[in-house]
């Protein structure tokens, strides 16, 4: 694999030898070749996995897929290495949770542990690196909404049904046994605030949100937590949220009690432009979403409220939030950066697309992977993907040269 670099390379292409020692966790030392030890005083940092070591700086991957004959590549970001992962015949798309990827085929899903992962305390964070594995496969339908924590993975079946698979036997490189929720579910069943929350009911009314403590039992249903038409989900800073007819259901935890608020789009919105599937920056609170072909919804969670940016015809999307500009890859190849506020674009690539693209199985195109300094963008028939700098008008970083038409993306180690 060749990597082009444009102008600079990303701050660090080197895996940090220094354990961080973040402000109330305790840490031990590392070098590059083993795993980090403890003493037998100190206790282990928080979210350490046996076998891990803690780093400096958040250590992303790209899991890349290519359908047309199931080749599975990983790309560290933090070295430039490519891992090559067994194939997987049948293969549709891909899912992550933030640390394992699930490669969803034909026949089920193959679960793939990124060996990078982030631990998030909120005044401070925890860096981690391990050995890519393959966990094996999960007994799981090929269209199953998977989503995870760091304590469970809920896979939500497309007839509603949910089962809960214990996270630390997928950290052991095991899929384990799973627990069934009872009862059917609209939509994915998101595990959030050490708890589980689901959408109930539908089929010709308003479904509801519910949520369900670790081991199955319904604890609260929030007032007002009806949601008509239910579409994407996004966990968030400030709780889930779910895509609605008339805008989103936004359902948190505050001081111990779970609360459900409606952030309505402020006006009627065909079928066919709302937010269907929710782009983010991992635990950001500034969602996008295609709003029919050329546009883009921008929600913005903190301010409740709801802003639908004109562009050029969408193929993906995505935001880091905080003052950064919204992302928009649109079909003539070229990425654009829009200002959210005015709804101006500011900024635009040449074209990162190469002779246009191949869709899925599952549908879609290329995608935008946006962490917290750079963004990625997938170019299949180029068999590279671009990295950028969307806080330096949209500069090209490095370009990653593959073996592979990469037509399926997303990124571990969030």
């Amino acid at each position: 694999m060749t990597i082009r670099r444009n102008v600079t390379s990303r701050a660090s292409a080197a895996v940090a030898l220094g354990a961080l020692l973040a402000a109330g966790c305790a840490g031990t030392a590392d070098n590059a070749s083993a795993p980090a030890r403890s003493s037998p005083s100190a206790d282990p940092p928080h979210g350490y996995v046996e076998g891990a070591r803690e780093t400096a700086e958040q250590q992303s991957r790209l899991l890349l897929g290519d359908p047309s004959d199931g080749d599975v590549r990983i790309l560290d970001l933090v070295t430039g290495s490519v891992h090559r992962s067994p194939r997987s015949a049948g293969l549709v798309r891909l899912s992550t949770d933030g640390r394992f990827g699930f490669l969803h085929t034909r026949d089920g899903v193959r679960v793939v542990d990124g060996g990078t992962w982030t631990v998030d305390h909120g005044d401070h964070v925890h860096y981690y690196r391990a050995a890519i594995r393959d966990v094996g496969d999960l007994p799981a339908d090929p269209d199953a909404r998977i989503r995870g924590d760091a304590a469970v993975t809920a896979v939500t079946a497309p007839d509603g049904r949910a089962r809960l698979v214990d996270r630390a036997a997928l950290e052991k490189g095991r899929t384990g046994a799973a627990r069934t929720l009872p009862g059917t579910h609209t939509g994915a069943v998101v595990p959030y605030a050490e708890h589980l929350v689901a959408l109930v009911g539908g089929a010709g009314r308003p479904a509801t949100a519910v949520v369900y403590d670790r081991a199955g039992e319904r604890v609260a249903s929030p007032a007002g937590a009806e949601c008509d038409a239910p579409g994407g989900d996004a966990v968030t800073g400030r709780g889930v949220v779910f895509g609605c007819a008339d805008g989103a259901l936004l359902v948190r935890r505050s001081k111990g009690a779970f609360t459900a608020e409606k952030i309505p789009y402020g006006r009627a919105v065909p079928a066919a432009e709302r937010a269907a599937a929710f782009r983010q920056r991992p635990g950001g609170d500034t969602l996008t979403a295609p709003a029919g072909e050329r546009a883009v919804w921008v929600l913005d969670v903190t301010e409740r409220s709801w802003r639908r940016i004109a562009t050029g015809p969408v193929v993906a999307t995505g935001t880091a939030g905080e003052g950064s500009p919204l992302l928009v890859l649109e079909k003539d190849g070229t990425l654009n950066g829009y200002d959210i506020a005015t709804g101006k674009r500011i900024s635009r690539t040449g074209k990162l697309l190469t002779g246009g693209y191949p869709a899925g199985p599952g549908g879609g195109g290329p995608v935008i992977e946006v962490d917290r300094s750079r963004a990625y963008v997938n170019d299949p028939r180029g068999r590279r993907v671009h990295e950028i700098d969307y806080n330096d008008g949209l500069r090209i970083a490095r370009s990653f040269e593959l073996d592979i038409e990469p037509v399926l993306m997303a990124e571990t180690g969030r």
